[in-house]
């Protein structure tokens, strides 16, 4: 073979493997949600949850504490850098929660390099200095928590929670599903395969709550609801579960700090 073809052929390869190690860099960025867990050095404000979802066509997103905000980012090797105008909403918090959104936010447009490490994702400023560090939220629904958004009342509607209760479901790694109902705490067991799950009829403590009004039927129905469940599917930071015909049963938020 002649030495321009060797080359030619080692060039490429040395091209291809650049191509792929920028790749996979990106997608280690891509396909889960970072958590937040250090900011320049420093925990985050109890009680509060920052988070960070890369999408692969180059935009940023997530929860700044108080706000949820969204940007660009583009990555070259190692190199990471996000876009200097940061959306937000435009919710108001506590002055302490406020600067330390202020000081995320910061911290993301002083960004030059990142590094990924058992699980963990690193940022650094130009200078090397770390800015922020996260951890991957895992996306298994075993050892997870959710708060109930909406639920199936069985009247072939989709409510929200009433306003004042909340709602809490915990899956456990043995097929055991805890929670509070509003009211009452829950306790059951689930099975999944694949997308599939099914949940078994609920034991709960007797309890009576009278107030606000419609706590207790809302529990009953929540509870009713679960039992209908034939599909659920994990989002981020959400998760749904549907009937086998496709009806909602359940809308649920991650809950962080169980």
């Amino acid at each position: 073979m002649n030495k321009l073809l060797v080359m030619a052929l080692a060039c490429g390869s040395i091209f291809l493997l650049t191509a792929c190690a920028s790749s996979a860099s990106s997608q280690e960025l891509t396909g889960g949600i970072w958590l937040l867990t250090e900011l320049n050095g420093a925990e985050p404000i109890a009680g509060t949850t920052l988070t960070a979802e890369f999408d692969q066509d180059g935009r940023v997103g997530g929860s700044s504490g108080c706000n949820s905000y969204n940007t660009t980012y583009v990555v070259d090797g190692n190199e990471l850098t996000f876009g200097e105008q940061i959306a937000s909403t435009m919710m108001a918090c506590p002055d302490p929660i406020m600067r330390q959104e202020g000081e995320f936010h910061q911290a993301l447009v002083d960004t030059a390099t990142y590094e990924i490490k058992d699980d963990e994702l690193i940022l650094s400023d130009s200078s090397g200095n770390e800015v922020a560090r996260f951890e991957v939220i895992d996306q298994s629904l075993g050892g997870s928590s959710w708060q109930v958004i909406s639920y199936n009342n069985g009247k072939e509607a989709v409510v929200s929670v009433i306003i004042g209760t909340e709602i809490t479901a915990n899956f456990g790694e043995d097929g055991t599903m805890t929670g509070n109902a509003g009211c009452n705490n829950y306790s059951t067991k689930y099975e999944t395969e694949g997308d599939k799950i099914s949940i078994g009829t609920a034991e709960f403590t007797e309890m009576g709550c009278l107030e606000p009004e419609g706590i207790m039927e809302q529990e009953q129905l929540y509870l009713a609801a679960l039992e209908t469940a034939d599909t659920y599917k994990i989002e981020g930071m959400t998760m749904d579960m549907r009937t086998s015909e496709g009806s909602r049963v359940a809308n649920f938020q991650r809950a962080l700090n169980p």
